[in-house]
């Protein structure tokens, strides 16, 4: 059975004084998989939180998701249940440790794989029409090239490509950004390389990337840092907790409120880009888009 889609062409708010205002989506992916970038989301998402950002973390790992098991939380919805007709997008909504609140999407359901672009951009959609207070989202991708992953991509002011020391995880990374790049028009990433033994295996591994993109892509590389490999971040995710919660004082909590913080500082988007995009209604009706 084919799921319902939803529709594409939102209606637009009027404007009030209790709009909520713009929304600041940081899209978090990676070219191959196992390259940690789902931990990478939920302790940026958690380090966010924590920091006095209020923070929505998205699943849209929509075949395979399992922010919900990092986190251990056991939804009643997902995003399946709202291209079922279960239930509306707040629906899914569940409040996580400290106050970070997570939608769940659904995992070992293969048709959300099979969903057509045009649900992809409902769904980008469909969070116009959510009027929880929010400073921030971070939206946990796939990993790899999907429609999907392009879509959301394209929809958030700002693009994390994770990556680690694998010849395979460079190449992967420089095809998603070369794709990126290409057919969606996203002209600037942040690489955040994970898993590394020391600082400099972070730096190489970024100008490695940089080097091949500078000379094939129309496209400016950010580094935004490195996370250490790291024996407490192994287990907080067996204890299905964010290591900046359970091991503070951690190497990789260190690492993950620093990358949080420069994250913190990039500018607040002034108005929408003329093209898909999340909570495109609080950049049209916001005062500082007006003033803009």
């Amino acid at each position: 059975m084919s799921s319902p889609e939803f529709n594409a062409s939102p209606r637009v708010p009027a404007t009030s004084a209790n709009d909520p205002g713009p929304v600041r989506v940081i899209a978090v992916a990676s070219g191959k998989g196992g390259v940690g970038k789902t931990s990478v989301s939920v302790n940026l998402a958690m380090s966010l939180q924590n920091a006095g950002q209020r923070t929505l973390l998205l699943d849209t790992d929509l075949g395979l998701a399992n922010v919900d098991v990092m986190l251990g939380l056991s939804p009643r919805f997902t995003l399946s249940d709202v291209f079922a007709g279960r239930c509306e997008l707040a629906d899914t909504i569940i409040e996580g440790p400290g106050g970070l609140l997570v939608v769940p999407a659904a995992s070992g359901k293969r048709h959300m794989t099979e969903l057509t672009p045009a649900q992809h951009v409902g769904l980008v959609h469909a969070f116009s029409q959510l009027d929880t207070a929010l400073d921030v989202m971070v939206v946990d991708n796939a990993a790899g090239i999907s429609d999907s992953v392009l879509t959301f991509c394209q929809a958030a002011q700002d693009v994390i490509v994770v990556v680690c020391d694998e010849p395979a995880s460079v190449t992967d990374a420089y095809a998603l950004i070369k794709v990126l790049s290409r057919e969606r028009g996203v002209t600037r990433v942040q690489v955040l390389a994970n898993q590394v033994g020391h600082p400099s295996e972070g730096r190489q591994l970024f100008e490695k990337l940089e080097r091949v993109t500078a000379k094939f892509l129309d496209v400016t590389l950010n580094y935004l840092g490195a996370i250490p490999r790291d024996e407490w971040l192994r287990r907080a995710i067996q204890r299905q907790e964010a290591v900046v919660d359970a091991f503070p004082a951690a190497p990789s909590s260190m690492a993950f409120r620093e990358i949080a913080r420069r994250a913190g500082q990039w500018q607040t988007p002034a108005g929408p880009r003329g093209h898909v995009e999340f909570f495109m209604e609080r950049l049209i009706t916001s005062p500082r888009s007006a003033t803009a």
